[in-house]
């Protein structure tokens, strides 16, 4: 059951990339949906179970928002590093954004994916009731996964075949992930740490790169509008999936 549920992530992840490569003339309104799923998914998914599974303290703060905060800053440092290997190689003046952080970030939401698909289960295995309500949720917010993806490796300088092929590997994830569920169980504190760092390098990517850039050449209400309609988005799914 928890396998044929990932095969719908599949679909519904191709479907998101599929939506990115058809409205690329209005590549405006494409980043600022993309930035407002990416800041819905960080904020009212990812870091509400973060919360939750990784409990503990340290050092007086949550572990999962000291990893949040570390992986906000190391999507910094990673763009940084690679931005300035670019411009060190006579990069052109016109192309400062590196294609590795494209890819790097893609690879993230790949393993993102996959933890999804171990996500499903493991939900599973606790119930069909509960593994029900998480798939819902995964099924739902995969369409943003496969949007992000597409949109993000793209928006870095990558063509469009390496675009496509993280795609590809984007839905496949949470299939692979669901089938790992029969083989290797994750301690949940582990899972929600992971959930924290992962959060942080998600939201710099939405706040420092994909938001900036749906604004540079259109600075429209109507790209505004994309980025709150997205956040809402991530609102509707989390809350019908019942938290």
């Amino acid at each position: 059951m928890a396998v044929l549920v990932a095969l719908g992530a599949f679909l519904m992840t191709l479907a998101g990339g599929w939506t990115a490569q058809r409205v690329t003339d209005r590549r405006h309104l494409v980043l600022g949906l993309a930035g407002g799923l990416m800041l819905g998914v960080v904020g009212l998914d990812l870091l509400p179970e973060a919360l939750e599974a990784a409990g503990h303290k340290v050092f007086g703060v949550p572990a999962a928002l000291v990893l949040f905060v570390a992986g906000f800053l190391l999507a910094h440092l990673v763009e940084r590093l690679l931005a300035g290997r670019q411009a060190a190689h006579g990069a052109g003046e016109h192309t400062h954004r590196a294609p590795e952080v494209g890819l790097t970030a893609a690879a993230a939401m790949v393993g993102h994916s996959f933890m999804d698909g171990v996500a499903i289960g493991a939900a599973f295995q606790i119930g069909e009731g509960m593994g029900l309500s998480v798939a819902l949720a995964v099924v739902a917010h995969d369409f943003a996964d496969g949007f992000n993806t597409f949109t993000i490796t793209s928006l870095y300088g990558n063509a469009r075949r390496r675009a496509v092929a993280m795609l590809v590997a984007d839905a496949c994830a949470p299939v692979l992930g669901a089938l790992s569920t029969t083989l290797v169980h994750i301690p949940e504190k582990l899972l929600g740490g992971y959930l924290g760092l992962f959060g942080g390098a998600l939201l710099y990517l939405a706040a420092a790169e994909i938001l900036p850039e749906a604004h540079h050449e259109h600075p429209a209400r109507s790209t505004v509008l994309c980025t709150v309609a997205g956040a809402a988005f991530i609102w509707l799914v989390v809350g019908l999936s019942g938290g």
